[in-house]
């Protein structure tokens, strides 16, 4: 196997998953032109096309899917061995790249980054955000803290705790529209109801449904700030009352316990102190918090 066939395994593999060169290239953080080049190395490398190049993308051939589960499994290997050098550290410090939703982070990581970085000054941690349900196993994370209602991947997990769900609004909102509110809701309004978050029980409450929707958003972080700007109610988790201190439960709405919150790390770190800094702080900064999430 030459050089190239190496260097260009990265590349290959993200066309394949995203299907066209921007799409690989926004994946990889790597330029257009840069994508390309190395697909046309790989490809001359191996004397045969990998894809077909069309105005919709770009598909495997029969060679390039001949190639993806071999390619997989290079990767899978190298993974594996990074992480196993990576979990041969016996010290606090270093680089620990740490993944958690956008309102994780907004609401409950970022004020305890002051005391972490007091507690464990070497340790670089580099956030990402994203409400994506990571595979830790293929992309480049070393801790996950994440909601979910059970965690099926081959890593090491921690649950923490559920959280309640509930409606809620300002209280300057329902001082506002209360009580001259319809019985079916005339004269309320939604915020974000119509989201992709909700599940069948709230669909099957039908809270309300004479209430005015707007504001049809799906993003926990935004929901609560214009719930705080008194602009009408949203289903939220019940943390949200605690972030915004004018945010109340709605009377006579229901609580629904919801999913947990999970810390999750490869098992190949389960000595590399690091890591384990990493996720003992966090996990006992939220446990401590933990009743701000349930009524």
């Amino acid at each position: 196997m030459s050089r190239n066939d190496w260097s260009g395994l990265p590349y290959f593999l993200a066309v394949a998953r995203e299907g066209s060169l921007r799409a690989a290239a926004e994946k990889l953080g790597a330029t257009h032109t840069t994508v390309e080049r190395n697909i046309s190395a790989l490809e001359a490398s191996y004397g045969t096309v990998l894809f077909k190049r069309s105005q919709r993308g770009y598909a495997l051939t029969d060679a390039g899917t001949a190639m993806l589960p071999r390619a997989k499994a290079a990767e899978a290997e190298v993974l594996a061995a990074r992480r196993r050098v990576m979990g041969s550290d016996r010290k606090a410090s270093g680089t620990v790249r740490f993944a958690t939703s956008n309102w994780i982070a907004a609401y409950f990581i970022a004020p305890k980054l002051e005391k972490f970085s007091q507690s464990y000054p070497e340790i670089d941690l580099q956030i990402t955000t994203t409400d994506r349900f990571q595979d830790m196993s293929k992309e480049e994370i070393d801790v996950s803290l994440r909601v979910a209602f059970d965690v099926d991947q081959d890593v090491m997990a921690r649950r923490l705790f559920s959280y309640d769900v509930t409606v809620v609004a300002s209280q300057q909102y329902l001082d506002r529209h209360w009580r001259n509110a319809g019985p079916e809701g005339e004269g309320l309004h939604w915020i974000g109801f119509h989201g992709r978050a909700w599940d069948k029980f709230w669909i099957d409450a039908d809270l309300f449904p004479k209430a005015e929707r707007r504001y049809a958003v799906d993003e926990w972080t935004l929901w609560g700030n214009l719930v705080s700007r008194n602009l009408g109610m949203a289903i939220n988790p019940a943390f949200i009352r605690h972030v915004y201190p004018n945010i109340v439960q709605v009377p006579g709405t229901p609580v629904k316990p919801d999913r947990s919150l999970w810390i999750l790390f490869h098992s190949d770190f389960k000595h590399t102190k690091r890591v384990r800094a990493v996720v003992d702080f966090f996990a006992d900064e939220m446990l401590a918090q933990r009743a701000m999430f349930q009524i």
